[in-house]
Order: structure tokens, then C-alpha cells, then sequence
């Protein structure tokens, strides 16, 4: 039994290959853990065309009537088409770190460590060092839940509603889904850091009341290191329901953008 391995090498072939990386180039350049921790560029592209070229036979196979642009503007706009799907896909997985470090952002000026930054190797910007330790939680629940496979496997069924080629369409609902996505990032942010920001602000309010009373007494010089330390003990106790909740949020978050994309 012969095998006809021209196919993999015909003009339409070479263009699929191109679109599959393009697409999973996307995803990559916005998925969580790869754009969130700093990766060598070459890891990032040999990654890309590796899972492109074990992904590209399954495409191909599915897509027997792809013609093939006639003209460079054909082409760049299926690419731009296939980057921006990625870019979506990879996009709205990252919405949750991103809300996880808006509400470690918040949570650091409440606790008085807003100055304690540390170098965010991909931003490029200072971040403070509580954001930057429950984005490590949230990136070792995301890989708890075996989040990289959902992320692949829906690259992989986002062809079968948004195929190869120039005829396509983004329905209604991905961008509904993105919007709702996109304003629970304060809602999640928040209730991430309710419990101890609200001990904190309690606190707060209580220290007030004190240097009130006793005007000649510095209350907030003397209890702002407490502070500190109540939010770090809090932080370490809620810690495993932390990671629970988290756990929550991103298997609703997986599920709602497999079912976007399929």
C-alpha cells in the first residue's frame, strides 16, 4: 500500500500550514503562563510551529476544498483572520490573571506595600509583590486543571466554527462573551480579596476612630506595620480557599470559552 505524501507538499498545504501556525501563534502570544512569565522568543516560536505541525494534518484533513488565495491581499487578510481568532482564544483565558492581579494590586495599597514593587520581566513595569504572589497561585491552579490542554483543544475545535479561508464570520455571541468576560475583571478582582480587604479596611476605620480620641498619640505611625502583618497572615490562612475559589472560576471560564469557540 502506497502513500501519496505530495499532498503535504502542495501550494494549498504550505498555505494551511502557515494560517494553522498563525492561529496558534495568536493564542500563544495571549495565553496565560506564556505571555505572563518571560519566555525566550525562540521557545515561544519553536512551540508554535511544533504543535502547528502535529495540528496541521488534522486541519488539512478537514478542509479538502481550500482553494488557495490568488493574491498577497488574500493572504494577509486570512492571516490577520487567523491571528486575531488566536489572539481571542489566548485573550479571554488571560481576563482571570489579569483580574487576579488588579485585585492583588489593590489588596498591596491596602495593606501599605503599594511601594514594594518587583520587575514584571514581560511588562516591562513595576508591579506589587502581592499581585505578582497571587498571580503565582493562579497560575499553579491553572496548571492543576490541566489548562494548556483546554487552550490547545480549543484552538483545535475553534475549526470547526470559524474553518480555514476567507468566508467567516464571528458570530454574536464570542463577542458577547468576550464583553461579559471583560466586566467581571473588578467583579472577580474584588471578590478575590473581599475577605481580608474588608478586615483591613475595619482596621483602618478603627485607627481613625483612635487618632481622633487621642490626637497627641501618632496611631498611624505605630499601626500601620501591624497592618501589614494582619494582611499577611490573613493572605497565608485564606490561602487554600483562595485556591479553591480560583479553581472555580477557571473551570466555569474553560468551559464558557470551549463552548465559544466550538
Amino acid at each position: 500500500m502506497t502513500h501519496d505524501f505530495s499532498i503535504f507538499f502542495s501550494t494549498e498545504s504550505i498555505i494551511i500550514f502557515i494560517l494553522v501556525l498563525s492561529r496558534l501563534t495568536g493564542m500563544l502570544a495571549t495565553a496565560p503562563l506564556i505571555s505572563t512569565f518571560s519566555m525566550p522568543m525562540q521557545l515561544k516560536v519553536g512551540l508554535g510551529a511544533l504543535c502547528a505541525f502535529i495540528l496541521y494534518p488534522f486541519v488539512l484533513q478537514a478542509t479538502p476544498n481550500f482553494v488557495a488565495p490568488k493574491d498577497l491581499i488574500s493572504l494577509s487578510i486570512l492571516l490577520c483572520k487567523e491571528t486575531a481568532v488566536g489572539v481571542l482564544i489566548g485573550f479571554s483565558m488571560s481576563l482571570i490573571f489579569t483580574a487576579v492581579e488588579i485585585g492583588g494590586q489593590i489588596l498591596s495599597i491596602q495593606m501599605g506595600l503599594a511601594i514594594a514593587n518587583a520587575l514584571d520581566p514581560v511588562t516591562k513595569q513595576h508591579t506589587p509583590i502581592v499581585g505578582q504572589f497571587y498571580l503565582f497561585i493562579a497560575s499553579i491552579v491553572f496548571l492543576s486543571l490541566n489548562g494548556p490542554h483546554w487552550l490547545f483543544t480549543t484552538v483545535y475545535e475553534s475549526y470547526k466554527s470559524i474553518p480555514v479561508g476567507i468566508d467567516f464570520s464571528f458570530s454574536g455571541q464570542i463577542t458577547q462573551q468576550l464583553l461579559y468576560f471583560a466586566g467581571q475583571l473588578f467583579l472577580i478582582a474584588f471578590s478575590i480579596i473581599i475577605p481580608i480587604f474588608s478586615v483591613l479596611f475595619i482596621k483602618t476605620i478603627l485607627m481613625g476612630i483612635v487618632a481622633k480620641i487621642m490626637p497627641q498619640m501618632n496611631v498611624f505611625m505605630v499601626l500601620m506595620p501591624a497592618q501589614i502583618y494582619v494582611g499577611l497572615v490573613l493572605m497565608l490562612l485564606l490561602m487554600p480557599s483562595t485556591a479553591i475559589y480560583l479553581s472555580k472560576l477557571f473551570n466555569e471560564l474553560l468551559m464558557n470559552i470551549n463552548s465559544i469557540f466550538v
